[in-house]
């Protein structure tokens, strides 16, 4: 049986687009190109932290230089970030950003907001 080798990168990673998702626990960090195939990926738990280390604006700082110099190492010069998300990764992530030698086309906040919330509760008898 023969031996499958890793197939590296043929093109290179011009433009491509930066989506960081902040929850509560954890900070996602997907690099795509521009049609939205995904190309790398890091996380605070990619990263090395564990539990509640994982939800601090360090841990946030830390995956996402981590992902950036991968993208890098590809070729990545301009980019779109699209922030999501309400957690404390979020401003760091920023912070990081702009000081990372890439730059930066478009900064768009994609946090979903309901428009009407759920259905209120039935109302009280008496």
């Amino acid at each position: 049986m023969a031996k499958s080798k890793k197939r590296q990168p043929t093109n290179q990673l011009k433009k491509g687009r930066i989506y960081i998702t902040a929850t509560f626990n954890n900070t996602l960090i997907t690099v795509t190109d521009d049609l939205g195939n995904t190309v790398l990926w890091g996380s605070t738990g990619k990263s090395g932290f564990k539990g509640s280390r994982k939800s601090t604006p360090f841990a946030a700082t830390t995956a996402i230089t981590e992902t950036i110099e991968a993208a890098k190492q590809l070729g990545l010069k301009d980019a779109a970030i699209f922030i999501k998300g309400p957690g404390p990764g979020r401003d760091a992530a920023l912070r990081v950003l702009r000081n990372a030698g890439i730059k930066i086309t478009q900064i768009a906040d994609i946090t979903p907001i309901p428009h009407n919330g759920t259905r209120p509760r039935k109302q009280r008898r008496g």
